[in-house]
């Protein structure tokens, strides 16, 4: 059976001219891509946060999007690795920014997940310092202000940045 969308894909000198074009366009100009997760902890209406030991302040869990990764496959192995939290349902997709702090070609994909286990507190490694949740009246008193943003757009309805 023929895929639907084998009835578009290019074969032959056209499929080779496009994947050519592509490649250039990967050299030319590379993206980088990251994702970032808020997680709310409803029944304590808190949010987990960490801080990485190589940059400051608590920040939301998340990083980059590896070749052949999506973003949700990306979302679920940082969330894995920065707080040893699992989905148990999909995770909704808020807002995209662009991350003109990191470099001029950095976007990251903003989740909202309400719908988690923690297998285990999270213990300090070398990329994690710290980790874990706080109510949203007590956040720590250095929280990056993207963060801060972030947290904003989704409690108290401000309209999301097109910048991270």
């Amino acid at each position: 059976m023929v895929k639907p969308e084998d009835a578009f894909r290019q074969t032959g000198w056209a499929g080779l001219r496009a994947r050519l074009f592509h490649l250039h366009f990967v050299l030319r100009r590379p993206m980088t891509l990251g994702v970032r997760g808020l997680i709310h902890d409803m029944a304590s209406n808190s949010i987990f946060l960490i801080r990485h030991t190589y940059v400051p302040g608590w920040q939301l869990p998340g990083g980059g999007v590896e070749v052949g990764e999506t973003l949700a496959e990306a979302l679920a192995r940082e969330l894995a690795e920065e707080g040893n939290i699992a989905l148990t349902s999909p995770p909704m997709l808020k807002s995209m920014h662009f991350n003109r702090r990191a470099s001029r070609r950095d976007h990251v994909g903003f989740y909202v997940i309400e719908h988690f286990s923690q297998t285990a507190p999270k213990l300090p490694d070398h990329e994690i310092a710290e980790a874990c949740f706080f109510p949203l009246d007590r956040l720590p008193e250095k929280t990056t202000p993207a963060t801060l943003r972030r947290i904003a757009e989704v409690f108290d309805g401000e309209q999301p940045s097109p910048y991270w």
